[in-house]
């Protein structure tokens, strides 16, 4: 047993908790949380959160599904319902180690299809340079679109951007400055990672044939509608939820996608569910667009917690799912 190994590991997570702690520490200080259970039973529309459920599953579904393609042109069969299963045990188990979760889901697959481990993280590379492509390319072009928007803002208001970064306290470009080292160390930390990769030259060739598979996809369409699928549903998950409350009802749908650019871009900061980073990243854009303060906070408590839970659910779900599976014989 390697116990500096285990201690790096426990420092990892430890350090996850700690930064997600802090900030949520210093947002929720001095908040009363009694109101959120008044929220809860009486001020908040449960059936605009239920209708956001199915796109929260499906989101993770349509990866499930996804993967699988991916996986084909390297030789690999996995079936779809262990895809699937994979993809939902890895997003509850990163809420509590952070990025953990891509690791394990191919362990199930080797597991319990027998795909090469190798060639199952090379693909899992893959979508993540593929998403985080998208993410950028929506970002440029809502950031274009909406430049109007922040001018007539400023105009109106009188609002300068000095003014407006006046109103950041102190501690507010504290949790800024450590949200951006924290993202610099994530790199860091995965390009040591892919130079560990590289000196193992069955991991190596395996990573390389998953970046390579998109050319021997058999469906790029699909492929492609799978890509898009992911991210509407992850983009309604998130949208429906303004309608669960009176104060976020109104706002539209580009006040939508902007929120939720800015939150996909913050959960990069490794804490469980992005928890901390978002929950700052969203309250922040929403007060932009004339959310009151307090009910920012009530709006980001209470989104992030219901759609946390819903993760565990899921995750449960395909934990038990996975026991009453049978598993396929081993190719060796």
């Amino acid at each position: 047993m390697d116990i500096k190994k285990i201690a790096n590991n426990i420092w990892k997570v430890a350090l996850s908790l700690i930064l997600g702690g802090a900030i949520l520490y210093w947002m929720y200080r001095g908040f009363n949380f009694k109101q959120v259970e008044d929220v809860l039973l009486h001020k908040m529309s449960w059936t605009w959160m239920l209708l956001s459920f199915p796109f929260g599953i499906s989101a993770q579904v349509f990866r499930g599904w996804r993967w699988k393609q991916s996986l084909e042109p390297l030789g690999e069969k996995a079936r779809s319902s262990i895809s699937i299963y994979s993809i939902f045990l890895s997003y509850a188990l990163s809420l509590v180690i952070p990025r953990a979760g891509e690791f394990a889901r191919c362990g199930v697959l080797k597991k319990w299809d027998d795909v090469s481990f190798p060639k199952a993280l090379g693909t899992v590379v893959t979508e993540r340079a593929i998403d985080s492509l998208l993410v950028l390319l929506i970002t440029a072009l809502v950031f274009v679109m909406q430049i109007p928007v922040f001018l007539n803002f400023f105009e109106k208001t009188g609002t300068s951007m000095d003014s407006l970064l006046c109103q950041f306290t102190a501690t507010g470009y504290i949790v800024t400055a450590i949200c951006g080292i924290a993202v610099l160390i994530l790199a860091h930390y995965l390009l040591k990672r892919l130079a560990i990769y590289n000196k193992v030259k069955a991991t190596l060739g395996g990573l390389w044939q998953g970046i390579i598979s998109l050319k021997g996809v058999r469906n790029v369409p699909l492929y492609i509608a799978l890509t898009l699928g992911i991210w509407l549903s992850y983009f309604f998950h998130y949208y429906l939820t303004f309608q669960c409350f009176e104060a976020t009802s109104h706002l539209n749908l580009m006040c939508g996608l902007v929120t939720f650019i800015v939150g996909s871009i913050a959960v990069i900061v490794p804490t469980p569910n992005g928890a901390g980073p978002w929950h700052f990243a969203v309250k922040t854009m929403l007060i932009l667009y004339g959310i009151q303060a307090n009910d920012a906070l009530f709006f980001v408590l209470i989104v992030h917690s219901v759609q946390t839970l819903l993760v565990v659910l899921l995750g449960i779900y395909a934990w038990i799912a996975l026991a009453f599976t049978g598993k396929v014989k081993s190719k060796e």
